[in-house]
């Protein structure tokens, strides 16, 4: 990518230079926060070269990459939903107040409220402002490439803090999604605060019906 996207040229001369990226991170793991970013850039600079979906980047440049949009942004601001919302308000509207919560310091940061706002995915009744929905946008847009390349960083570094003080889930290498290994240490360590419940009834559920499967097999 490492450009301005036709569609944000085009929404800059609709409502104004201000665009505010947003894109979120974590709504599939069995653990952890989703964690939300929104990101202002220049938009008299050019992009800076190699940002893309932060799933197409390796480690090493998404971080090196995250620093270099800090430095630029005009307003870099995160919001989070914790594991007790995630499972009291479902991954949805969780997702949507961690949007929310990094949109509502936007606005003190920058000093002015934002001309318009992208967001990745589809429209989002509950976001409460209005909104450009952008399906793929992390891979289309340079500003929530931006958003998402930050948000990325910020909850991985959260998952490796996290690991250091429950060992065995190995949140630093899969950022508690539901690997092999998580899934097993789920199975003989159990649950951590960490966890979101919802999600691993299913997950240990899975694993029952495998096991299951397995020694069924085994008889036959």
């Amino acid at each position: 990518m490492a450009r301005w996207s036709p569609i944000e040229r085009t929404l800059r001369e609709q409502y104004g230079p201000l665009l505010v990226g947003v894109d979120e991170v974590g709504r599939g793991p069995l653990a952890g926060p989703v964690v939300a970013c929104a990101v202002v850039m220049p938009p008299d600079r050019r992009a800076i070269p190699g940002v893309d979906d932060s799933k197409q980047l390796d480690h090493a440049t998404r971080v090196e990459l995250a620093a270099r949009i800090r430095a630029h942004a005009l307003v870099v601001s995160l919001g989070a939903a914790s594991v007790r919302e995630v499972d009291r308000l479902n991954i949805y509207h969780a997702t949507v107040l961690a949007m929310r919560r990094a949109l509502a310091r936007v606005v003190h940061r920058l000093g002015q409220a934002p001309h318009h706002v992208l967001v990745d995915g589809t429209p989002l009744r509950t976001l409460g402002t209005p909104h450009t929905a952008v399906v793929k946008g992390d891979a289309r847009c340079y500003a929530i490439a931006c958003a998402s390349i930050v948000a990325k960083v910020t909850r991985d570094r959260l998952m490796t803090a996290l690991a250091a003080r429950y060992d065995g889930y190995a949140w630093a290498r899969n950022s508690g999604y539901g690997t092999p290994q998580h899934r097993q240490a789920l199975a003989e360590l159990g649950l951590t605060p960490h966890h979101r419940r919802s999600f691993c009834l299913d997950a240990q559920v899975a694993l029952a019906l495998d096991a299951s499967s397995t020694q069924d097999a085994s008889h036959e």
